[in-house]
């Protein structure tokens, strides 16, 4: 099982999610740190190769964006509430930073 990393203050974000989208994001994590896909994801290679959505559709929209192609662990990018359809230019570009900071540490 691959160890969970959290970029920024995406922990935090994260425990401001409802409890049951909360619960939902955790055991979607699992998932990834065990090497499997989240149930409901998107790939988001506007902000980088290999980095998926997981998407929680309860009592809201939530989203949970992540990098695992890294041998040694998930990294947490960012977690949200998505308020409209068309997830926001600074969300993205948000997300884009931490992974380039990854990326950068890793060459």
């Amino acid at each position: 099982m691959k160890k969970l990393i959290f970029i920024g203050p995406s922990q935090d974000n994260l425990r401001l999610f409802p409890k049951e989208a909360r619960q939902q994001a955790g055991y979607q994590l699992l998932r990834v740190q065990y090497g499997s896909l989240p149930i409901d994801w998107k790939p988001m290679k506007t902000i980088g190769n290999n980095v998926k959505e997981i998407r929680i559709h309860v009592g809201g929209e939530y989203r949970v964006i992540y990098v695992a192609n890294f041998e040694e662990a998930v990294y947490v990018l960012h977690a949200f509430q998505k308020k409209t359809q068309k997830t926001l230019q600074h969300d993205i570009e948000l997300a884009r930073k931490r992974f380039q900071q990854i990326e950068g540490e890793k060459s």
